[in-house]
């Protein structure tokens, strides 16, 4: 598994060789201090960074890839392992390897990417869903679009706004493969990252009415017409403006490796109200006022459910992370990876059929 070092790397074992040394010279040659070649330097931007080896004082003889945790920076971090190409073997492969790799999911040649795993936050329960690589398998060219659709559904909604920056991020490694015929790569992987919580992120609303539609008691948006997730909940009253910023947000645990074979522990926190400088008449309606058993009752699912439903083009840019990891096979070519453009293109043709329909 992935193990995380004190710094806020993570740290990934080397495996055996020959795979071993051949992914740390990947990075290394990738990451040279001394590169000058547009290709790698480019190939860098989609990467997790590398920061050298490093072993534990107790086994000096294990050594460990120290890596960018990607999934850091976000709170509650949904994460999906997706192999990409047509061959999940290399070129030297025996052929009992081929056969062994082959059986595991015929329909790669077809398909062009296999689902390794995911882990999707869902808002509803505050809790984490979790599918392994035998889901993956179990999906068919008929069912993948719906396989790969249960990643992007936090439980109240479909998150087309992660769904569309995913392809951006796919469609620029795709432009990066077309352009390059010195690598080649395979049983290497997408990993996919979205922000699960709906949190710093400003959603206006054109009326209340929009509001009572879904469900949002009437009291919140008596005197304003704006709803602000954030990590501290409070209720302001800007008497400049007349708004009210309704400020959402919980205790948010780290999740940071799909690979890691326990699960976590869910972490519960308490919410808490703050209202600072409360205008009765200007901002609430008598009988309206929010209460501290509203909130912690229906106020914040009905928010999740409000900030899900806005239309794509009045929310901030998904926060999302597509870098490519795994490189125990990477060969030296001079032919475009047409395997794995191949299983990038279909890959993006499924995203946007989920997003169409």
């Amino acid at each position: 598994g992935i193990l995380q070092h004190p710094d806020g790397t993570v740290l990934k074992q080397l495996q055996p060789p020959p795979r071993g040394p051949r992914e740390l010279e990947f990075y290394k040659k990738v990451y040279d201090s001394d590169c000058c070649d547009s290709i790698l330097l480019e190939l860098r931007e989609y990467l997790p960074k590398y920061f050298g080896v490093w072993s534990p004082p107790t086994a000096p003889n294990d050594t460990y890839l120290k890596l960018e945790d990607v999934t850091r920076k976000f709170n509650k971090p949904c994460i999906m392992d997706v192999k990409i190409g047509q061959k999940s073997y290399d070129p030297y492969a025996s052929a009992e390897k081929i056969q062994q790799q082959v059986s595991k999911y015929p329909l790669m040649e077809e398909i062009g990417f296999l689902v390794l795993g995911m882990r999707v936050y869902h808002v509803s329960s505050d809790s984490y869903e979790t599918q392994n690589q035998h889901y993956g398998r179990s999906l068919t060219k008929e069912t993948v679009k719906d396989g790969i659709s249960k990643f992007f559904h936090n439980g109240y909604c479909l998150r087309k706004d992660a769904i569309a920056a995913s392809i951006q991020k796919i469609e620029k490694i795709l432009g990066w493969f077309e352009g390059q015929k010195q690598l080649n790569f395979y049983a290497s992987s997408l990993l996919f990252v979205y922000e699960g919580s709906c949190q710093a992120t400003t959603v206006r609303l054109s009326d209340v009415t929009l509001a009572e539609k879904r469900g949002v008691p009437k009291g919140l948006l008596a005197g304003g017409d704006i709803l602000e997730y954030n990590n501290n909940i409070h209720v302001i009253n800007s008497t400049e403006n007349g708004k009210i910023e309704a400020s959402v947000g919980k205790g948010l645990s780290k999740f940071y490796a799909l690979h890691k074979k326990a699960y976590s522990k869910r972490h519960h926190s308490q919410l808490s109200l703050k209202v600072e400088n409360l205008e009765q008449d200007n901002v609430w309606k008598s009988g309206s006022c929010i209460t501290q058993e509203h909130l912690n009752g229906n106020v914040i699912p009905q928010l999740e459910k409000v900030f899900c439903h806005m239309p794509a083009e009045i929310k901030e840019s998904a926060s999302v992370e597509v870098r490519m990891i795994d490189f125990a096979h990477v060969f030296p070519s001079n032919t475009k990876d047409e395997g794995y453009i191949y299983g990038l293109k279909n890959l993006i043709t499924v995203l946007q059929n989920i997003l169409d329909n």
